[in-house]
C-alpha cells in the first residue's frame, strides 16, 4: 500500500507487476484492498544459516529484513510479526535493519521484552521530503533502540534533518532509480551530508538515482557506482 511520495513509483510494486504477483483474490498487491501475502518457509530458513556463518566467522552481519514489505504495516497479521521476532531472538550473530514508512505503529507492535533495544536491532524509517521527516522521525525518536536511523531514499528536496540528528546514527540517502524517476540535485546531498557530519553521525550515499538532469556523466542505471560520482560525494559510512 501506498502511504507517502516515497512510493509513487516503488520498486517493490513494480517487481509485483512485473512477475504477476496477486493476491487470493486475483487483486494487484499494492491494492488498497489486497491481502498481504507471506513468503516461504524456505526463505524463513535463510537466516538460520546466515547465522551460524556468522558465528563460525566470529562476524556480526548485517540482513536488510522486508526490503518488499513494511514490518509495522497494521494490515499485515500479527502473528507474522511474531515469528520475525523470533526469528531475529534466534540469530544473535545478524544485525536486523529493520526500515518503516509507518514507524507510528511501531510502539504496539514491538515484542514484550524489547526493553531499552535488543541489541540486533536497528530501527529505521524513510523521510524523502520535509513533510516526512516532520512526522515520522518524532515517532522514530521516541522508541528505544541501540541504533536508530534514517534512509532519506529517494530525496526529493534539500531536507533538514538539524532538529532531529541528535538521537540519530546513521543517514543513508540516494536518488530514485527506474523509468520517470525524479531528480536528486547535487546541492540537496551535499547540503544532507554536512549536517550529518556536524552532528557526528555516519551518512551512507546509496545511488544517485536514474535522472539524469543533475548527472549527466553518470552511466549506470541507477547512479549506483560510485567511481562516477562527484569525488566529495563517495560516502559510504557504517556504523561500527
Amino acid at each position: 500500500m501506498r502511504v507517502s511520495p516515497a512510493c509513487d513509483r516503488c520498486y517493490a510494486a513494480a517487481i509485483a507487476k512485473r512477475f504477476g504477483w496477486r493476491d487470493n483474490e486475483g487483486r494487484d498487491l499494492w491494492d488498497v484492498h489486497a491481502e498481504r501475502k507471506r513468503t516461504s518457509e524456505a526463505y524463513w530458513r535463510g537466516p538460520l544459516c546466515w547465522n551460524r556463518d556468522a558465528l563460525a566467522a566470529g562476524e556480526r552481519r548485517r540482513v536488510f529484513c522486508a526490503s518488499m514489505a513494511d514490518i509495522f504495516d497494521n494490515h499485515a497479521p500479527e502473528a507474522w510479526r511474531v515469528d520475525l521476532w523470533d526469528l531475529i531472538r534466534a540469530t544473535p550473530a545478524l544485525i536486523w535493519v529493520l526500515l518503516s514508512k509507518r514507524p507510528q505503529n511501531a510502539p504496539a507492535m514491538l515484542p514484550p521484552d524489547w526493553g531499552d533495544g535488543w541489541p540486533n536491532v536497528w530501527l529505521g524509517a524513510t523521510v524523502e521530503n520535509n513533510l516526512e521527516a516532520a512526522r515520522r522521525i518524532p515517532h522514530l525518536a521516541g522508541i528505544p533502540a541501540v541504533l536508530r536511523f534514517l534512509s532519506v531514499e529517494p530525496l526529493l528536496e534539500a531536507v533538514d534533518l538539524a532538529p532531529w540528528l541528535g538521537n540519530l546514527r546513521w543517514v543513508i540517502c540516494g536518488g530514485e532509480s527506474g523509468a520517470g524517476a525524479r531528480p536528486t540535485r547535487p546541492d540537496w546531498l551535499r547540503n544532507l551530508r554536512d549536517q550529518v557530519h556536524a552532528a557526528g553521525a555516519k551518512l551512507f550515499v546509496k545511488q544517485l538515482g536514474s535522472n539524469r538532469t543533475a548527472w549527466p556523466s553518470i552511466k549506470h542505471p541507477r547512479g549506483e557506482n560510485p567511481a562516477e560520482w562527484p569525488e566529495d560525494l563517495r560516502v559510504q559510512q557504517v556504523p561500527g
